[in-house]
């Protein structure tokens, strides 16, 4: 796919560069799901919970702009292969997809191919080859989906008679005020979406889809007459299947059964959206992180779909660390640890789940006895049935270990003798980088910042190592020595390696007004360039995101 839309046809200029891109993304997903003999017939499924959570984090950001980005200069190219080029992108041709008809998609696209064949190109001939085989009309459509930033919200409005059947049925469309810094207007949008209506199978117990409605909405309210007269489901779920790029909402009343069964869901799609708009809500301070937590702990264990779990693993990690009010984060970092090692000891021997648990346990292990788990493990003195300790895993148990204090040198290198290989060197170096002394960091930050011997790769290992996010109150004085560096590593190093250090160094886990003024500061005194401006204001709003959403999750802990 990336041949075929890179090379057979390419965009005249770096501002149509979704054209290759997007395209290229969409159609290799397109192609695993819709082969009848493919391995990866869930590949929407991975979709939505990996590429377009990408697409949703980088449109809320300061430096979002139109996937038709303006071009002025090698690091405006740079620094826009990015979410909303690749996730974004491919997002809303998912959405063109469904808006002009499957056939009529493929048809107009085969027409702008052999029109186009070995030559450059502009949007105005794709949407023109498109136009011819669906009858739309696509000016407006390209204006709105393509020439603005931002995202839109779904909300479904239900009201129902004292019998449960449904006697109103509208969708809401919302256009959030873009972040500060972005340009444009917020924008309503048209949407082809799809309603499902959800209930559980009385015989298996699962939640099955008993009726599908798909409609354009358009504008900020639009009714839907079809589902006025049915019996109100136990789930209600908006952009069913995935037709459509918005943030949806779920009623009150689905999220709640949702809480207890969103791990019911007998097919994967509507679970992967489910998950998707739990995790949108709770970075957007509108699901706390503890209810999050509850909503994961709940599901989790009966999600099939690896990648799924992997990214709720991620997820989960992410909004204790950075989302949870900081008096309850320890307590609920040992719920989650603890549902981590229950797991691991359930899950299938020597299945892919059983090795994600592995990593997960691995990541937040902290008691004594944890700990203590690990080492058995490294050792061999205690086993897991079915859970190999390759190399892999031995490195993430190491690299835990040094974190919490309990490895040093002498551990270090002798898992490094093991494994004598460029992989075990990037590790042993992440290890080193990670240990919780004041001489630790001052040799990893002189390593990056001092001198610019190390290759790339190592580098990354080095930065990656330093971070850790219960070191906070060590790695608070780098905050200042930050701001310091980071101009002149800008313009004294490769692009590669300083982005690496702006984005790897800027102190994210100091969730605080201070890092925030800091930074604000910093953006008037040092004058960096644009695109410098664009990475140190992103992880501002990182910072600015997470204490809106640890505020809410305090208030959820005041009112329990």
């Amino acid at each position: 796919a990336h041949m075929w839309f890179g090379d057979l046809v390419t965009m005249e200029w770096w501002n149509d560069l979704w054209l290759n891109e997007s395209f290229a993304t969409y159609t290799s997903i397109a192609c695993q799901a819709a082969h009848p003999e493919s391995r990866w017939p869930q590949a929407w499924t991975s979709f939505a919970n990996s590429m377009k959570t990408w697409a949703y984090r980088q449109d809320q950001l300061p430096s979002t702009h139109p996937i038709m980005a303006e071009i002025r200069d090698l690091d405006d190219v740079l620094v826009n292969f990015d979410g909303i080029t690749y996730a974004k992108g491919a997002s809303v041709l998912k959405q063109l997809v469904a808006y002009v008809g499957e056939d009529e998609f493929f048809r107009g696209v085969q027409a702008y191919f052999k029109r186009h064949a070995y030559g450059n190109t502009r949007l105005s001939d794709l949407l023109g080859a498109l136009e011819e085989t669906s009858g739309r009309d696509l000016k407006t459509w390209s204006k709105q989906w393509l020439e603005t930033a931002g995202i839109n919200v779904l909300r479904p409005e239900i009201e129902t008679d004292e019998h449960g059947v449904i006697t109103s049925f509208a969708i809401r469309q919302e256009a959030p005020a873009l972040p500060v810094g972005a340009k444009g207007e917020p924008t309503l949008r048209p949407h082809r979406i799809a309603v499902g209506l959800y209930e559980r199978d009385e015989d298996s117990g699962k939640l099955v889809r008993d009726e599908r409605v798909e409609l354009d909405v358009d504008g900020e309210l639009t009714a839907v007459p079809q589902l006025v007269g049915k019996r109100r489901p136990a789930v209600v779920l908006l952009n069913d299947d995935d037709l459509s790029y918005a943030k949806v909402r779920l009623d009150e009343q689905s999220l709640a059964f949702v809480t207890e069964h969103l791990g019911d869901f007998a097919s994967s799609l509507p679970r992967a959206l489910c998950w998707a708009s739990a995790w949108d809500m709770t970075r957007d301070a509108e699901l706390a992180a503890r209810d999050y937590l509850s909503l994961v702990l709940s599901g989790i264990g009966k999600e099939s779909d690896i990648g799924v779990v992997q990214s709720l693993h991620r997820q989960v990690k992410l909004a204790i660390d950075l989302y949870a009010d900081p008096a309850g984060r320890e307590a609920l970092l040992t719920r989650w640890t603890d549902a981590t090692l229950a797991h691991l000891r359930a899950a299938e021997p020597a299945s892919d789940h059983q090795l994600a648990w592995a990593r997960a346990f691995a990541a937040t292990a902290r008691t004594p006895e944890q700990l203590d788990l690990l080492e058995a493990l490294l050792e061999g003195t205690q086993t897991i049935e079915g859970l190999a300790v390759d190399t892999e895993l031995r490195w993430s148990f190491v690299q835990r270990l040094a974190a919490v204090g309990r490895y040093d040198e002498a551990e270090i290198a002798g898992e490094y003798e093991r494994d004598k290989t460029a992989a075990g060197e990037r590790h042993a170096t992440t290890a080193r980088a990670s240990r919780p002394t004041p001489e630790a960091k001052a040799e990893a930050w002189s390593q990056v910042i001092e001198s610019d011997k190390l290759p790339n790769a190592l580098q990354e290992a080095v930065i990656g190592g330093f971070i850790q996010t219960d070191q906070r109150e060590l790695l608070a004085a780098y905050t200042d020595k930050y701001f310091e560096v980071v101009k002149d590593i800008w313009e004294s190093r490769s692009h590669e390696i300083a982005q690496q250090v702006a984005i790897g160094l800027y102190p994210t886990v100091q969730v605080s007004e201070e890092t925030l003024r800091k930074t604000d500061a910093w953006l008037t005194s040092a004058e960096p360039n644009a695109a410098l401006r664009r990475l140190v204001s992103e992880s501002r709003s990182g910072v600015e995101r997470a204490l809106k959403a640890q505020a809410a999750d305090a208030a959820a802990a005041s009112a329990e």
